[in-house]
Formats: C-alpha cells, sequence, structure tokens
C-alpha cells in the first residue's frame, strides 16, 4: 500500500480510465482525466453511484418495518414469522455475497452487478404480490440473494480506487449517503401506509431499483482491469477465501463487524414492535425516531472520516465505538428488565440513540481494517466481510422476537451479548497492541 494513505483514484485517474470487458456503454476517455476539477467531478459521480448501492439493502429493510404489524394482520401470521421476512432477505444477502463477490473478481465488477440488479427488481416486484407469509419468505430470499450484488461489489470498488487513510474516509463518506436511506425510508414507508397497503412499499422499491439499475448502466465503469482478474473457477475462488480466513486478523476484524451488525439488527427487527407495540407509538412517529437514530449514525460516522481517521488509529476509535456500544446495550437491559422502575418511551429512545450513533465508529473502521489486508482479492474479502454480517444479523433477527411482541428484554440481551462478543473477538484476535506503524493511522 503507498505510505501516502492517498486516492489511487485520484493519483491514477482510473475511475473513467479502466479497460477490460466491460467498460460500460458510449465511449470513455483513452487519456488521463485533465485538471484537478475533472478529477473530483468523477469521483463524485462514483461516490453518488456507490452511495446509491450501499443504500438499497436498508432501503430494502426500513421501508418495511413500519408495516411489520400490518403484514401480520394482513397475513394472518404471527409476529415471529413475519420476523422470518427480514430474515430471509437478510440470509439472501449473506449468501449471495459468497458467490457475487468471487464473481466479481473473475469477470469484473459490471456484469455481476447488472445482473444481481435485474434479477433484484423482478424479485421486488413479485414480493408485493404474495398471497402468504411463506410465499413472501421466499421472494425476500431470492430479493436478498439479488440485492447482494450491489452490497458486495460496492466495497470491491472502494478497494479497487483508495488505499490506506483514504479507504476509511471514503467508508466513512459512503455512511453518510446511505445513512440518508434509514433515514428517509422509514419515513417513506410510513407515508406509503397512509394511501395504501403494505404491498405499495414494494412497488416503490421496484421503481428506486429500476432507476438505480439504469444509473449503474450508464454511470459506473470497469474498475477492475482485465489484467488483475482471477482465472480460476470454483476451486480457486475457495482456495482464496481460505486464504483470507487464515489470516487470523482479517478474521478478526471481520467477526467483530458481523457482531456489531448483529447488534444493529437486533434494534432493526425488533424496534417496529417496541415502540409501536409496548410504547404505543404510531407508525409515524416510529419512524421519526427511527430516523433521528440514523442521523446520529451519520454525523458520528463523518466524525470518524473528517475528523479522526488519519489522526487517532483506527483501532482506537474502533475499540471506543465498541465500548459505547456495550454501555448502551447493557443500559437497555436495564431499563427493558424494570431494574430503574417503570420508564416510558424516551429513555429507551435515548439508549438506543446511543447504540445507533456508536456504529459510526465501529462500521466504516472495521470494513477499512479488513480490507487493508486483501489487496489482491478485494470481491472475494468483501463477500466474506458482508456474509459474516449478514449471517450473523439473520441468527439475531428471530431471537429478539423469541418471547412476544409485548416485552423488549430478548432485544436488550442479544445486544449485550453481540456486543459483548465483539469487544472479546477485537482485543482477542485483533491484537490491535501487537501492531505498530500501520498504513492507516496505526498504534
Amino acid at each position: 500500500m503507498p505510505d501516502s494513505g492517498g486516492s489511487r483514484a485520484q493519483q491514477e485517474h482510473i475511475p473513467m480510465t479502466r479497460t477490460g470487458a466491460e467498460t460500460g456503454p458510449g465511449p470513455l476517455p483513452t487519456a488521463p482525466v485533465p485538471g484537478a476539477t475533472a478529477t473530483r467531478r468523477t469521483g463524485l459521480l462514483v461516490t453518488m453511484v456507490l452511495g446509491g448501492l450501499t443504500a438499497l439493502p436498508p432501503l430494502s429493510m426500513d421501508m418495511y418495518l413500519p408495516a411489520l404489524p400490518e403484514v401480520t394482520d394482513a397475513l394472518h401470521a404471527p409476529a415471529s414469522t413475519v420476523q422470518l421476512t427480514l430474515t430471509a432477505c437478510l440470509a439472501g444477502m449473506a449468501l449471495g455475497q459468497l458467490v457475487v463477490g468471487p464473481m466479481s473478481d473473475r469477470w469484473g465488477r459490471r456484469r455481476p452487478l447488472l445482473l444481481g440488479m435485474v434479477i433484484y427488481v423482478l424479485a421486488t416486484a413479485i414480493c408485493a404480490l404474495a398471497p402468504t407469509a411463506e410465499l413472501l419468505i421466499g421472494f425476500r430470499l431470492l430479493q436478498g440473494l439479488a440485492g447482494a450484488a450491489g452490497i458486495v461489489i460496492a466495497r470491491a470498488v472502494v478497494r479497487d480506487l483508495y488505499d490506506g487513510v483514504e479507504m476509511a474516509r471514503f467508508f466513512s463518506t459512503l455512511m453518510l449517503i446511505s445513512g440518508v436511506a434509514p433515514i428517509i425510508a422509514p419515513l417513506i414507508g410510513g407515508q406509503v401506509l397512509r394511501i395504501t397497503d403494505w404491498r405499495g412499499i414494494f412497488v416503490v422499491l421496484t421503481v428506486v431499483g429500476v432507476l438505480l439499475t439504469l444509473v449503474v448502466w450508464k454511470w459506473l465503469h470497469e474498475t477492475l482491469p482485465a489484467a488483475e482478474r482471477h482465472t480460476g473457477g470454483v476451486a480457486d475462488a475457495l482456495r482464496t477465501m481460505r486464504g483470507l480466513l487464515a489470516d487470523r486478523v482479517f478474521t478478526g476484524y471481520m467477526v467483530t463487524g458481523g457482531l456489531a451488525f448483529a447488534v444493529l439488527f437486533a434494534y432493526i427487527s425488533a424496534s417496529p414492535f417496541v415502540v409501536q407495540e409496548i410504547y404505543g407509538a404510531s407508525p409515524q412517529t416510529f419512524s421519526l425516531l427511527f430516523g433521528v437514530n440514523s442521523i446520529g449514525l451519520i454525523i458520528v460516522g463523518q466524525i470518524n472520516g473528517k475528523v479522526l481517521v488519519g489522526r487517532i488509529s483506527l483501532d482506537k476509535v474502533l475499540g471506543f465505538g465498541l465500548a459505547v456500544i456495550v454501555l448502551s446495550a447493557v443500559a437497555l437491559l436495564l431499563m427493558t428488565t424494570g431494574v430503574f422502575g417503570e420508564v416510558g418511551l424516551v429513555p429507551v429512545a435515548a439508549g438506543l440513540f446511543v447504540l445507533m450513533s456508536a456504529m459510526g465508529l465501529a462500521m466504516p473502521n472495521t470494513n477499512a481494517q479488513a480490507l487493508m489486508r486483501t489487496k489482491h482479492a478485494a470481491g472475494s474479502a468483501s463477500a466474506l466481510l458482508g456474509t459474516s454480517s449478514f449471517l450473523i444479523g439473520a441468527v439475531a433477527s428471530p431471537l429478539v422476537g423469541i418471547a412476544g411482541e409485548r416485552t423488549a428484554v430478548p432485544m436488550a440481551v442479544v445486544q449485550v451479548v453481540c456486543a459483548v462478543a465483539a469487544v472479546a473477538c477485537f482485543l482477542g484476535l485483533c491484537r490491535p497492541w501487537q501492531r505498530q506503524g500501520r498504513e492507516a493511522g496505526g498504534l
């Protein structure tokens, strides 16, 4: 990695000048982009496209959240079954990344991405027509499998273009863009429910998928040159992944990030019932609180990228974020178990806000630290990072509803267990105190 930690995109002018089998529609310039202004404009375009791809998963999840109680009634299914529609989508996104990541290392980023986006659009449209909970679960699984392409390839493209500190900063920038999705998604979902039923939410998601597919086709050009692609088959991909998992530090960051994501997803899957069923809030109030929490995540993520990265060790920032997540999860457990007596929505909402905000320190830094170790297999590494996060989150999702809709204790227990496990994994596997002079603001 370059010692300067600078952007490979700016040093080599590669976002719009990559060559290879997929170069996108229309002619591409064959010479470096002249001038700093043109380079910045190109970088902004790539940022917006990648931001849209990383925003698609929270958009697919969070627009649907205010409708969960309505889906429960409309399809005559218990809450635990309806929560499996979230689990199925999450599991699909996890498994799909294992396939798409190595595909993108072999065939480039564009073709697997466009194929996945087309299937995502079709699956989402079918979700709007599902007559039973079981069929909805199945189509949500397919939706997740296809939507995985955007998640894994967006991270791989970042690794293609950036190194070191710049990569960590870019992940924080993506968090700003993709963080808008959790803010507006429940708000849009709540408003859609005012004029139609839960099926209308999937219609809106279908339209979003179509628009994003067109944007990717027109503006996201190939970032992985043919000379840097892997030519092996399934066996070669499996060997690559095995080699990545053999790296104790990479695996440590991967599992730490996955456990932190499980804390987040426990909140995502349980909060509609906690806020609306237990505390009696309306779907619109839930959407507002969810948006406020997402704003906290965005603000902290930007502090991470603009202020902390390059000045303070990524590991120190990550450790502080994990500590705050543990403390806020413990506070939520004490409140929900009645240790502080009967508490209302405001203290619980405050605890959730702190927890969500601290994710802005944990999530971008685990990704950056892991991907810095995987220069020549970004697609496979991105797949492992995403798969671990989504699989662990998929396990956490049904556990939060195991005691029914009238208690928030399971949510808090899952969050505490996963947060403590994340800290243990970070200290036990990553061992940040043993690594000195790292490129990204090391200890």
